[in-house]
């Protein structure tokens, strides 16, 4: 199939590696990609680090309940929903300001660190892991806006799979320099929380430096400013597009995308099986309590699902865009449908642990970027950060629920009982998306 060049006019091939402006074939990768793949890497090795030993410092260090640890770990991964759509449309609205909001994401995030130092209790810490997450949660949809905008659409799964590979690596190395200050230092908690905050600032300098700050087009061209309006009438997926023949990017605008018949049940199937994903940290005191694994050891069982998630991204992106995304997404809730039913087998072999957390990082890698990737098809260029966040929120929101119900069915039922419950709610939720998926998928 032949479409039109945007800036010559002239027909190419859909898909192929057209050169760039001075004849030389354009990277598999775009340049910004990579820039953004180095600060989410290091920015990862600093929040790995503080997520690695967390769950134990504040059920083993501060004595907090499993309903108190939800209540926080809801906290730390859901509070980002409340500002996601500020953040997209922040960066939407700006006229392509993608990368000054995400810095802004990166910098909260970093200051967050150090007053982990200065907090001892429920309170305080669960107002500082609110602040952090909130960094977070401006940061996300125009950081994969940037992705999503500097890819073409056969190379997306790829490009999100590329930034979630370099991001893994972070997420690699942070528990594994954890482990290692807590075995070299007598106060081990303070010094982790202090090295977090000084890998953090470093990645907020990365951002500014090398990150570019308008919107890299997938020729290469720069296109910061871009906002290509949206033909009236009906779009290639069938759906009515704005009365005025372009979308702006405003809130009600973002909203208004769910009116996509194809974006609106990614929306849906996102959320429901967010109510049904456990927490990593709650997996992670699962095995712990199944294995008896030494409190100095804690740290390093986040490697097992970094180790899984780095080495199956960018196979399980390409495998995206060539069968389809949407299959890869629901393949990857199969994974974690099998790590939650071995940990509730009577299963103690050594060979448990490395099956658990590599099926854990298999679900994220063929979830996480491929999410992303599929819910960009549906969304015009000046509402993508918006677009992205409307997904994201949903997923967030019912993430935070999940780890609410879930510390709360542990605490009354037993950790075995919770898990049960989790199981067969994921099951229903993963046949009722297989149902709903979306009714076209791009592929290669």
């Amino acid at each position: 199939m032949y479409v039109a060049d945007s800036r010559t006019g002239t027909p190419s091939a859909q898909g192929a590696v057209r050169p760039g402006r001075a004849g030389r074939r354009r990277p598999a990768v775009a340049p910004t990609v990579l820039a953004l793949g180095t600060v989410s890497l290091v920015t990862d090795v600093s929040s790995e680090m503080v997520t690695a030993v967390l769950p134990l410092y504040l059920v083993a260090g501060l004595g907090l309940s499993p309903l108190g640890f939800g209540l926080l770990d809801g906290i730390y991964n859901g509070f980002s929903a409340l500002v996601r759509l500020a953040g997209g449309h922040l960066a939407d609205r700006g006229g392509g300001r993608h990368k000054w909001v995400a810095g802004l994401g990166y910098g909260i995030s970093a200051l967050c660190k150090p007053l982990l130092l200065l907090a001892h209790t429920l309170t305080p810490i669960g107002l500082i892991l609110a602040a952090d997450r909130t960094g977070k949660g401006l940061r996300t949809a125009p950081r994969d806006a940037l992705i999503s905008l500097s890819s073409t659409p056969e190379t997306r799964g790829r490009a999100f799979g590329v930034h979630r590979a370099m991001d893994t690596a972070g997420a690699l190395l942070g528990p594994l320099v954890a482990f290692l200050i807590l075995r070299a230092t007598v106060d081990g908690y303070d010094a982790v929380f202090t090295v977090s905050c000084c890998v953090a600032v470093t990645g907020v300098l990365v951002l500014v430096l090398f990150v570019p700050g308008g919107t890299a087009r997938p020729d290469g061209v720069p296109g910061g400013t871009d906002r290509t309006p949206v033909p009236g009438g009906t779009d290639p997926t069938g759906d009515t597009t704005p009365a005025d023949g372009a979308a702006r990017p405003t809130l009600r605008a973002a909203l208004g995308l769910l009116r996509r018949r194809d974006l609106r049940r990614i929306a849906v199937c996102a959320l429901l099986l967010g109510l049904a994903t456990v927490s990593d940290s709650f997996v992670y005191l699962l095995l712990q309590r199944r294995l008896g694994v030494p409190d100095r050891w804690f740290a390093l069982l986040p490697l097992g699902t970094a180790a899984a998630f780095l080495l199956l991204a960018v196979p399980l992106g390409r495998l995206a865009d060539r069968v389809g995304r949407w299959r890869i997404f629901l393949a990857g809730h199969g994974a974690l449908l099998l790590a939650y039913g071995l940990l509730l087998t009577s299963w103690h072999g050594t060979a448990l642990p490395y099956a658990v957390l590599a099926l854990h990082g298999g679900f994220y890698a063929a979830t996480d970027g491929v999410l992303m990737a599929a819910a960009s098809d549906g969304v015009p260029e000046a509402l993508r950060s918006s677009g992205l966040a409307v997904v994201q929120t949903g997923q967030a929101l019912a993430r935070f629920a999940c780890s609410l119900l879930f510390g709360s069915a542990w605490t009354v039922w037993g950790d075995r009982t919770a898990l049960a419950a989790a199981t067969v709610a994921l099951t229903v939720c993963a046949a009722f998306s297989y149902a709903l998926r979306p009714a076209r998928e791009h592929t290669s």
